[in-house]
């Protein structure tokens, strides 16, 4: 890694569902521990969710004296805030059934055009291709969040402005939706698209919660973020399982499949899914190739048995 466009970020091994480790890697990074019996204290009001609610690790660092912002970004601006001393967080597409993660960025090289990111084990780090990490960064409407002394975020010069507020109400709003507070999410979502009618990800976010209520206005939602950014895998992938849910299947498959073209390997069980609606097409052939792929990728899953079984009722 070229000494100058990299950064020295300590190695934390302890996390916690409220407390992700690139916060607590971040936070260490400028002279700040925060405590993890505060952060497993707050993760008692999410008994069950898997995953890590990464604004909580935020309000737990802002309750310690660091500043956020969370913004819509570019591999260029990224690169800067590295120049600056600054490791980002981006968020970027999940593995076999973890949709989305937060993945802490430490440096880049120019000439062999890879970004670096952290991976908490002594001289380690995890490279990738800069046209790749964009790419993937891309599904997720290019977001990245700052976190810094208050000097620091000041000497960046980044803007708290209506675009940022309404980043910062999609967490906020996810949250609360985590919480069951849905009333309170939506509440959230609609302010954050009337700070930003361009906000894909509120788009999205909110068009998740009104395909769980079973209203036909997610389609809408789903639509317009797809119109914002057109490679947001997550709702080619909500519109798939709210076709799905109505019965249908044509689209259903469709945008499944539009999912899959934007990305391959980023949330596995959505094969088992597109089985599902082409064998209610009778495409067994098909169907049988995608419930194969689903447990070649996911060969740990829960329904193993049952989904092998399947296929080999298929003819």
């Amino acid at each position: 890694m070229e000494s100058g466009h990299s950064l020295d970020v300590p190695i934390v091994k302890e996390e916690n569902i409220c407390l992700p480790l690139v916060i607590s890697a971040v936070s260490k990074y400028w002279g700040v521990d925060l405590p993890l019996a505060e952060a497993k204290e707050i993760a008692k009001k999410y008994p069950g969710v898997k995953g890590t609610i990464l604004i909580e690790g935020v309000e737990l660092a802002e309750r310690h004296g660091l500043a956020s912002v969370i913004l819509n970004s570019s591999l260029k601006e990224l690169k800067r805030f590295i120049d600056m001393g600054i490791p980002p967080i981006v968020i970027l597409p999940g593995i076999k059934d973890v949709v989305q993660h937060a993945s802490l960025v430490i440096g880049y090289d120019e000439a062999e055009k890879t970004i670096f990111h952290y991976i908490p084990e002594p001289d380690k780090i995890g490279a990738i291709p800069d046209k790749k990490f964009d790419a993937q960064w891309k599904e997720d409407d290019r977001l990245v969040l700052l976190l810094a002394p208050s000097d620091i975020m000041s000497e960046a010069k980044i803007a708290n402005d209506s675009k940022t507020k309404s980043n910062r109400l999609c967490f906020d709003a996810e949250k609360l939706r985590l919480q069951k507070k849905t009333d309170e999410s939506v509440q959230l979502l609609k302010k954050a698209l009337e700070l930003n009618q361009s906000n894909s990800t509120a788009s999205c976010l909110y068009a998740g919660i009104l395909n769980d209520l079973n209203s036909q206005e997610a389609v809408s939602y789903y639509k317009k973020s797809i119109k914002l950014n057109d490679t947001c895998y997550l709702a080619y992938r909500g519109l798939g399982n709210y076709y799905l849910k109505t019965r249908d299947y044509v689209n259903a498959e469709a945008n499944y499949t539009n999912a899959i073209k934007i990305n391959p390997y980023r949330f596995v069980p959505i094969y088992k899914n597109r089985g599902i609606v082409r064998l209610e097409q009778n495409k067994t052939a098909e169907a049988k190739e995608d419930l194969k792929k689903y447990l070649e990728q996911m060969p740990d899953a829960q329904d193993y048995v049952s989904i092998t079984q399947a296929i080999a009722e298929l003819n």
